[in-house]
């Protein structure tokens, strides 16, 4: 393989970057090339200073683009850290760009590049690649190459990330949760159901109120404390950016819950490579004696079911509820790489 690395996010790559991710190790939204150049664009909605580097790290193989790890260079505890884009509040899952065939030699080269190309280039003190899935080849593949290459390599875990199989079968899925949760979901369905002022949910599908409607859901947002501080201009700017294009590409799930005409609760999901991804959600407090986000929840999973997903992916976090709705667990993972 030839490496080399590029500080920009050439358009006509685009076709081949999205058809590598396709058929690469790890299939998420989060590796797709418009949503890591406009992350990039906002320095992920401003978790990373104007002053990061960008350098894409490509590998071909008789002239055909073989692999990609994606990255930029930033101080890091105090050291200037090689890592992939994305990192690391609001990508869920993130992994290099690579085939199952060449995830060895891409690691083993990827890793001799950066010791002794990018390294002594970008002054590089340490690599840390944040948010892997544990079933991921490239942390086999990475701890392998740094043995040869006897560079430090360490793991550990960072998040839980719970997800729902589904089997197509949506009376299925309810026979495997535990029965009182079958009876909280009824119940709190029934009660939404026969609210006197009515209620209703939906899918957003009408270009012309997108914009309008991804405002609604960041309001809704907005409603909780720890949210709020969390959606800064930049980091509302970066929401904007990946629901549009998610929007264009056919793959944004914005969905609201409405209680007497009022919107009660919003839920935003990828719709992606057959799965849902459960990006974030929003409740009015003063709906909250209704459990709007839970009925809306109930919705979006009979919906995965019916229309064939056959992965709910409620991503990074150990909220209690995920389990409640039938979730088992995977795991993220951080990896160091000592130069």
């Amino acid at each position: 393989m030839d490496f080399s690395h590029i500080q920009e996010f050439p358009a006509d790559m685009q076709t081949d970057w999205d058809a590598l991710l396709a058929n690469g190790i790890t299939h998420v939204p989060f590796l797709r090339f418009n949503y890591l150049r406009n992350w990039w664009q906002t320095r992920g909605g401003g978790e990373w200073p104007a002053d990061a580097v960008l350098v894409n790290i490509l590998a071909h193989e008789d002239a055909r683009l073989v692999g990609i790890a994606p990255c930029f260079i930033s101080a890091r505890d105090g050291k200037r850290t090689l890592l992939l884009l994305g990192s690391v509040e609001i990508s869920d899952y993130l992994d290099l760009l690579v085939s199952p065939h060449h995830v060895e030699p891409f690691a083993f080269g990827l890793i001799k590049y950066i010791k002794s190309i990018l390294a002594p280039e970008f002054a590089i003190d340490c690599v840390e690649f944040d948010n892997i899935l544990d079933s991921s080849p490239s942390l086999r593949a990475l701890r392998s190459a740094c043995e040869v290459h006897g560079l430090g390599y360490s793991a550990e875990t960072l998040q839980r990330s719970p997800y729902i199989p589904l089997s197509g079968d949506y009376e299925e899925y309810l026979a495997s949760l535990d029965k009182k949760q079958r009876h909280e979901m009824r119940r709190k369905q029934r009660r939404v159901l026969e609210l006197p002022q009515g209620s209703d949910w939906y899918i957003v599908t009408d270009p012309k109120t997108l914009d309008q409607e991804i405002e609604e859901f960041m309001r809704l947002m907005a409603c909780e404390e720890h949210k709020r501080r969390f959606l800064t201009e930049p980091m509302k700017e970066q929401m904007r950016l990946s629901m549009r294009d998610a929007f264009q590409h056919h793959m944004l799930q914005l969905a609201f819950i409405t209680i007497g005409g009022a919107k009660a609760a919003a839920y935003l999901n990828f719709d992606f490579n057959n799965r849902i991804w459960v990006y974030n959600s929003g409740i009015d407090p003063q709906f909250f004696e209704h459990s709007p986000g839970w009925v809306l929840l109930v919705h979006l999973i009979k919906w995965a079911v019916e229309n064939n997903r056959f992965e709910f992916d409620f991503m990074r976090g150990s909220e209690d509820y995920k389990y409640k709705f039938g979730a088992v667990d995977r795991a993220v993972i951080r990896v160091r790489i000592d130069l």
